[in-house]
């Protein structure tokens, strides 16, 4: 997976992040730009993942959007439930009237819940398709 970053003074580099060799320790292998190389264990890699998702909610909080309310059926992975505690769509799965849901929290616990189809859910922050 390659993600374009910037340093302080402007210039881009692209991040990539793979998982290590299948022999040896359990590893998760992150190249910046090829220029340098880390490697980290996976709950150490969900760390860094927890704190940027949280890092990205903050930021993109500060816009102040508007809540908006979509029917379940029209969910988007990324999308960020409305509430005291955020929510953020992992999954979205139509069942016939039904949809089922898995949601992941902030905290990095998931779990799922089923709506009906038609069923307002108010988001606090919209994923745009295509992102």
């Amino acid at each position: 997976m390659g993600i374009e970053i910037r340093d302080t003074e402007g210039r881009t580099a692209s991040l990539e992040v793979a998982p290590g060799p299948a022999e040896g320790p359990l590893q998760v292998g992150v190249l910046v730009a090829g220029h340098a190389s880390w490697s980290c264990s996976p709950a150490a890699a969900r760390e860094l993942a927890a704190a940027l998702v949280a890092a990205a909610a903050e930021a993109e909080d500060a816009r102040g959007a508007e809540p908006v309310t979509v029917k379940a059926r029209e969910l988007f992975r990324g999308d960020v439930r409305d509430g005291d505690r955020p929510m953020t769509v992992e999954a979205v799965r139509l069942d016939g009237a039904d949809v089922q849901v898995t949601w992941t929290s902030g905290g990095g616990r998931s779990w799922s819940q089923i709506y009906e189809a038609d069923a307002d859910i108010r988001l606090r922050r919209r994923l745009r398709p295509g992102r």
